[in-house]
């Protein structure tokens, strides 16, 4: 099912499950930040500290978006047209930031992340907490003893 997509926004009806637009890969990602800071003479100034700090303050500026709204729905009906571009943005600084920060402590963040979701799946098996938001933990307990903890 293909989606359009204008200004990072996905056209959708409710009932589609939401896709990715699948031309830019994390490593497209890396290579243009990295482009962009040599560029510019910047690298000096992209040490993992410093990297993470400024994802930090993108992530501040994205809750600001969200702020005194209470819960919003998925999609974000709710949000005006113009400040779901902004959540756009900010979503892409963070992003852009959380490669970067990547790059400089050397982790193949696709790989990470694919052995954190394998990691993830054995944590919370889906016959164990289907429909509970309980801390795997709880899971672990109930194994050991048959018991139902948690909730």
């Amino acid at each position: 099912m293909a989606h359009s997509v204008a200004n990072g926004l996905a056209a959708e009806s409710p009932d589609d499950e939401f896709r990715f637009s699948s031309d830019l890969s994390l490593e497209d990602i890396r290579t243009e930040q990295h482009r962009f800071c040599q560029e510019r003479d910047w690298l000096q100034f992209h040490p993992p500290r410093n990297v993470l700090l400024a994802m930090v303050g993108e992530v501040g500026e994205l809750s600001e978006l969200f702020q005194w709204r209470g819960e919003v729905s998925r999609g974000l009906p709710e949000f005006s047209a113009h400040d779901k571009m902004r959540v756009g943005e900010e979503l892409s600084d963070v992003l852009i930031y959380l490669v970067d920060l990547a790059e400089q402590c050397r982790i193949d963040l696709p790989s990470a992340v694919r052995d954190k979701m394998q990691k993830n799946a054995l944590k919370y098996p889906a016959h164990k907490v289907s429909g509970r938001s309980d801390k795997y933990t709880c899971y672990l307990e109930e194994g050991a003893d048959g018991g139902g903890g948690g909730q």
